[in-house]
């Protein structure tokens, strides 16, 4: 059964999703905000790095810049992403959704041996998402999407990178639920992104209801 969100609330609801190149996240993104808008929720879509100032020289740097720089990059760009786009659109009472967030940032600098514990004392402070979606899939299956597709960026040419990114969203995981993060596991191996979509959707309406009812 699937529940609509409600949008007599003054605060709208934030949930992001990430997780390995190939595991069809932006598919499912869209998929996502579909069914939102479907059932008359004011939805809007954003992505990181973001389309802001930051962001875009994040994208143009990342073939060319590593590790703690390009980190403090990518973290600059999720503060003043949540400050200038997200939050303003969550005083509205808009539902937003975005392609990467919080755990990507967990994630991608390991590829070029940034500690994790560096990298979460750097995003600790980030706005947090009602529901942050994290994608597990089968590293081999999602390697022969990429096989297929072609990488998308430089870390995902590294030998077996989808088993290491399959494990480090594992240990993002495990550091942001220990935070206290409401965190949704979501093996989307064997199931379509529709599916994959429908059950964030249920989820998220749940989380919602649920922190409104402890509001009141």
């Amino acid at each position: 059964m699937r529940h609509r969100l409600s949008s007599d609330h003054s605060w709208g609801a934030f949930v992001s999703v990430d997780g390995p190149g190939g595991a069809g996240k932006t598919t499912i993104v869209r998929h996502l905000a579909q069914l939102l808008a479907a059932d008359g929720t004011d939805v809007h879509v954003t992505a990181e790095p973001s389309a802001g100032p930051i962001g875009t020289l994040a994208a143009e740097l990342t073939e060319t810049v590593t590790g703690h720089a390009l980190a403090c990059l990518y973290t600059a760009d999720r503060y003043h992403h949540a400050e200038t786009e997200i939050r303003p659109l969550l005083r509205e009472g808009r539902t937003v959704v975005s392609d990467r967030y919080l755990a990507s940032g967990l994630v991608v600098q390991r590829f070029d041996e940034v500690d994790l514990t560096y990298l979460w004392t750097l995003n600790e402070h980030v706005h947090r998402p009602d529901l942050a979606v994290i994608l597990d899939a089968d590293p081999d299956v999602i390697a022969e999407r990429l096989d297929d597709r072609g990488p998308h960026n430089r870390f995902q040419s590294s030998p077996r990178s989808s088993h290491a990114e399959v494990e480090f969203y594992r240990h993002a995981a495990d550091i942001m639920v220990a935070a206290g993060f409401t965190v949704m596991r979501l093996d989307c191996s064997s199931q379509s992104a529709a599916q994959s979509a429908l059950l964030i959707n249920d989820r998220l309406a749940g989380v919602v209801m649920a922190n409104r009812s402890v509001s009141r």
